[in-house]
């Protein structure tokens, strides 16, 4: 299954938007019915394809928000006043149509016969294909064990705040120390690591997603904590 979803030949097909969720004032999910979608993993991602009254096309990736086993397919998008693209997904509504290919990718996936305990690790919109797994680990009863840590910058930045309640799951916020605020603060650094994630003689399988940056240094953390470096599986973002 893995590999006839990897390897088969992809092709650009169209997708009509079901609904928009907002998610935070800049985030949106757009979930879409494709007619001939083939299926994905949970972390893989689409390439989308938008192409202007003059033919210009403008082509970006999107982590799959949705899992396996979910009716739709979904992404996940958050808006940059200044992107090409994102500002114009985000406005999409019910029925309107992309393009989109996929899945791709066959590396940041995970399939319960990879085993675990899975850690998951996020810095920001990083949570959306870990979303897709958290999803996809529940909808098959899985009874490897399974924590989220998720780093944003303020609460406001928190997507999938009220689902992600329903795992086990630690937030951090970078930028702000609201009142009434459960969960801790400051970046997931060595320390946190250290105090939340399994220990290295546990042997987790490590999935980190986000920015450059949080993504290198939280991968840095881990192997220095003792860690293998062959369980720990990175995936980073750009502007889009």
């Amino acid at each position: 299954m893995e590999r006839t979803a990897i390897r088969r030949r992809l092709t650009w097909q169209l997708a009509r938007v079901v609904e928009g969720v907002t998610e935070t004032a800049r985030t949106t999910s757009i979930v879409l019915a494709a007619a001939d979608w083939q299926g994905h993993l949970a972390g893989q991602h689409v390439d989308v394809r938008l192409t202007a009254e003059d033919g210009y096309q403008a082509q970006r990736s999107y982590s799959i928000a949705s899992a396996p086993e979910d009716e739709h397919l979904a992404i996940t998008v958050q808006r940059l006043d200044d992107g090409e693209v994102s500002p114009y997904l985000t406005a999409l509504r019910p029925g309107d149509e992309l393009e989109l290919r996929g899945p791709i990718g066959g590396y940041f996936v995970w399939e319960e016969r990879l085993g675990g305990p899975l850690l998951l690790v996020a810095g920001g919109a990083g949570v959306v294909p870990l979303r897709a797994m958290l999803r996809h680990h529940r909808a098959i009863a899985s009874d490897v064990p399974v924590r989220l840590l998720y780093s944003a910058r303020t609460r406001s930045d928190l997507i999938y705040r009220a689902e992600l309640s329903e795992y086990e799951t630690t937030i951090t916020l970078t930028d702000e120390e609201p009142e009434e605020w459960n969960g801790r603060t400051g970046r997931i650094d060595s320390d946190f690591l250290a105090e939340t994630a399994w220990a290295p003689a546990e042997r987790p399988l490590v999935y980190v997603c986000g920015p450059t940056g949080f993504v290198e240094a939280v991968a840095d953390a881990l192997v220095a904590l003792g860690h293998g470096a062959d369980r720990v599986r990175t995936e980073r973002f750009g502007p889009t």
